[in-house]
């Protein structure tokens, strides 16, 4: 109708890697470590496959148990940036983290026992989770981070893609509107949605190295990075160092000590530089995400 136009498809628009000012067939990449402070052993190769791998962000669990630990490398380490991994979910009933708020002022996230909705039980989290209980939560843990006297440059979820709700993922954009900080969106909803805002997402399907098999790994990692597209990508990796100790308490090992040897191989800083792939942290979005009216 005359007066009225059509908001461009995201394909059609300018690319979220030209809204940070790179070329636009550059090829740009976020290789965002998440699960930092689930565990010593996580934390460990996570600093290591930043430092001396291609990894280039980290997403911190402020609620789990190496939380403490993951603060303490990050204060030593300034350089390394880091966002907050949002988790209202634990991976399974073995794992003993709960909220940091009170239990009784967040009684719709918790199940029967009065623990935290296993990443399985994500449905029945969803279904009674109350927008002002996750509100309270949220910022707990946003700031503990803070408290701890970090700078943390974004918000991600734990295993609930853009926060499994949309009213949820709408809270978390409108937090980092507070904090200055930019938000990890995954699905085309989201990721539409802050594009007409004129937010840099990933222009790419979002990749999650939990999806990926174990057989062939690594030159799967490798063909993914020779066939990058122009625009910005992210991937969601999981290193670990998968020791003993690891492969007692957690059942992901697998995939994050195949996540962490790839990440920190001479191939893959061959590949990112014979590719011309610019890697990237979550900084140049931030500073976007801080200029949004």
């Amino acid at each position: 109708m005359d007066g009225e136009r059509s908001e461009p498809a995201p394909s059609a628009s300018v690319r979220s890697s030209e809204l940070l000012g790179f070329a636009p067939d550059a090829r740009v990449l976020i290789v965002n470590a998440d699960d930092l402070g689930m565990s010593r052993a996580i934390n460990l190769a996570i600093v290591d496959s930043i430092e001396n791998g291609i990894a280039s962000s980290c997403s911190l669990m402020a609620p789990c148990p190496g939380a403490s630990h993951a603060m303490r490398l990050l204060r030593r380490l300034p350089a390394i940036p880091s966002g907050v991994h949002l988790t209202l979910v634990r991976d399974t009933a073995a794992d003993r983290w709960g909220p940091l708020t009170a239990k009784e002022r967040v009684p719709s996230l918790l199940d029967e026992a009065g623990a935290l909705f296993t990443s399985g039980e994500a449905a029945q989290l969803l279904a009674r989770a109350r927008l002002d209980e996750v509100e309270l939560e949220f910022r707990a843990q946003i700031d503990a981070v803070l408290d701890a006297g970090l700078a943390p440059t974004h918000l991600d979820f734990h295993c609930l893609a853009d926060g499994g709700r949309a009213d949820i993922f709408a809270l978390t954009v409108a937090l980092a509107g507070e904090y200055g900080l930019a938000v990890r969106a995954w699905l085309d909803p989201g990721r539409r949605r802050l594009r007409r805002r004129g937010l840099p997402v990933t222009d790419q399907p979002f990749l999650d190295s939990f999806s990926l098999d174990l057989d062939g790994k690594p030159a799967r990692f490798a063909r993914l990075l020779r066939d990058l597209p122009a625009g910005l990508s992210e991937w969601a990796v999981h290193p670990g160092l998968g020791n003993a100790g690891s492969r007692a308490a957690d059942q992901g090992w697998r995939v994050r000590r195949t996540d962490y040897e790839f990440l920190i191989s001479r191939r893959a800083r061959e590949l990112v530089e014979a590719e011309g792939i610019v890697l990237i942290d979550y900084r140049p979005l931030q500073r976007r995400w801080s200029q949004a009216p």
